[in-house]
């Protein structure tokens, strides 16, 4: 003999879809990541790459000369 009072699966599925639509939207909200700020490169990077290779070239050339001057005083 059936129960007299079940609930079907499509109750049960009713319920379950009309909790997870309630909490959801709610979740997603939540989980809202912040913008991106605007790229604010205006070259000044390159730039001071630049600068930093020229002074290396520098500081190796002044090496080279030095060491080339010392060895011939020898």
């Amino acid at each position: 003999m059936a129960p007299k009072h079940s609930f079907g699966f499509g109750v049960v599925a009713m319920l379950a879809t009309l909790i997870f639509a309630l909490a959801l939207p709610a979740a997603v909200n939540a989980q809202t990541p912040a913008p991106a700020p605007a790229p604010t490169s205006d070259g000044l990077t390159l730039d001071q790459g630049i600068a930093y290779l020229l002074m290396l070239l520098a500081l190796v050339l002044t090496y080279l000369i030095h060491s080339a001057d010392i060895s011939s005083t020898f």
